[in-house]
């Protein structure tokens, strides 16, 4: 919610601009005046389009040269939509029936707990609100960096250029140490699942994506008993991470992506994707490195030797193709900026 001191500085603001725009006009129209009297009709018209750009400032949703929330892609708005929250809270907890099932199949759990039962014991654990921190401003430019692991990063040179984002986004194993120059050294939150943990420094937000009812479970074993171990493969028993910082996906906002971005190819969203989505939630300006295949076109990752690893697209999960095509045409509208290595 907009504070009064926050109101009075927008309005003297426009005020200003308002001023300025006048005596821009006025000087501008006096100059282009040869020797005749002053044109009413001319004055008229030159004034609505100073009047026009003027507005035109006023509703910029973020203060960077552009916006991810500016208008003027009619394939970006029909698949947006600013009413969907990207964290699951305490407020937000309940699934639609439809979603719940969709979810509940992803990874055929077999008797799993109820949600409403490991919703209420996770947020005794772990901030059960995140409103603070989704609220967009027309003062703010929160510019974010997406990582992904492709191979396409290295010898890339992206380090400093990374780190200069506010909110610097990471997944799964990726390691920073030994990469820095191409990957950067800062992280300020980091996407996992069970099976794709990794340790995490105390600054680092963890933004769990759960994939079943057993992910949320993990979570609150891991924090307390450590008594799961194994999903489908081995996972962390206990893990140490400051829990004032552990976030969690929406599965609401998870099938939303499904549905609106990938428009039901694959059998969900991959790690990447889910992430470039959650920052067009989030963020004024984004900018994506590491996806794609590399100059060779090869899929794998950056830290890895072997160039044919990671065979992302034959994994029959996620549709690497269809995904990669959303992230070039958002890049098309000028949505993101997608840098593929150097």
């Amino acid at each position: 919610m907009m504070t009064s001191r926050n109101k009075g500085l927008k309005v003297f603001t426009l005020a200003l601009l308002f001023i300025i725009t006048i005596t821009s006009f006025l000087l501008n129209y006096t100059n282009n005046v040869v020797s005749t009297s002053w044109d009413p009709k001319q004055m008229a018209y030159q004034f609505s389009e100073q009047v026009k750009k003027l507005l035109k400032y006023a509703r910029q949703p973020c203060s960077c040269d552009t916006c991810i929330l500016e208008e003027g892609s009619a394939w970006f708005e029909e698949r947006f939509n600013s009413t969907m929250q990207p964290f699951l809270t305490n407020q937000n907890a309940f699934l639609p029936q439809e979603t719940y099932r969709w979810w509940l199949k992803l990874q055929g759990e077999r008797s799993p707990k109820t949600m409403n039962e490991t919703v209420q014991e996770l947020f005794r654990l772990i901030p059960g609100n995140w409103d603070h921190f989704l609220g967009r401003n027309s003062s703010r430019c929160r510019r974010c960096a997406v990582i992904g692991n492709s191979g396409n990063l290295r010898q890339s040179q992206y380090g400093e250029e990374i780190d200069a984002h506010d909110l610097v986004f990471r997944m799964n194993k990726a390691p920073t140490r030994g990469f820095e120059s191409d990957v950067g050294s800062k992280t300020t939150h980091h996407f996992v699942y069970p099976e794709s943990y990794q340790e995490l420094r105390e600054t680092v937000s963890m933004i769990l994506i759960p994939f079943k009812i057993l992910d949320l479970r993990w979570i609150i074993s891991a924090l307390t008993d450590g008594t799961i171990d194994h999903t489908y493969i081995p996972v962390p028993r206990k893990i140490k991470v400051n829990k004032d910082k552990i976030m969690v996906y929406h599965p609401s906002f998870m099938k939303y992506v499904y549905d609106n971005w990938l428009q039901h190819h694959g059998r969900y969203p991959s790690t990447g994707f889910l992430s470039i989505i959650f920052a067009l939630h989030l963020c004024d300006k984004v900018d994506l490195y590491g996806f794609g295949a590399d100059s060779k076109g090869n899929w794998h990752h950056y830290w890895e030797n072997n160039p044919s690893a990671g065979a992302f697209r034959q994994t029959g999960v996620h549709d690497g193709d269809f995904e990669a095509n959303v992230t070039q045409t958002l890049a098309s509208v000028a949505k993101i900026r997608f840098f593929k290595g150097r």
